[in-house]
């Protein structure tokens, strides 16, 4: 299983924009994509008052995720609808093998 990791700072306001968003847009897109194992939304606030955003997406493998991202697996697919709840965000993304998992 790899997981895929981003990114992103916003506004209190805008993180709780972005989750019902997330929940309402992402989720549904992911969850059609044969392949895909589940996610994760985390946040946590900086020390400027910013709220970090980290999502953590569960795949197969690498091809699954090539599928949904496209052939430049490192490249970070954000909707122009949510980039701009963003007052940055990475426009790459970090994958992980997951080597023991004890849910």
């Amino acid at each position: 299983m790899i997981e895929r990791v981003w990114s992103a700072r916003t506004t209190r306001d805008g993180a709780a924009v972005y989750r019902a968003y997330f929940q309402r847009v992402v989720m549904a897109e992911l969850s059609a994509v044969d392949g895909y194992r589940g996610c994760r939304l985390l946040e946590r606030e900086l020390e400027s008052g910013a709220i970090e955003i980290v999502v953590v997406t569960s795949w197969e493998s690498l091809d699954v995720i090539r599928g949904f991202a496209g052939d430049d697996v490192e490249r970070a697919v954000v909707h122009d609808e949510a980039a701009a709840l963003f007052t940055d965000y990475d426009r790459t993304v970090r994958h992980f093998e997951v080597v023991l998992d004890r849910s």
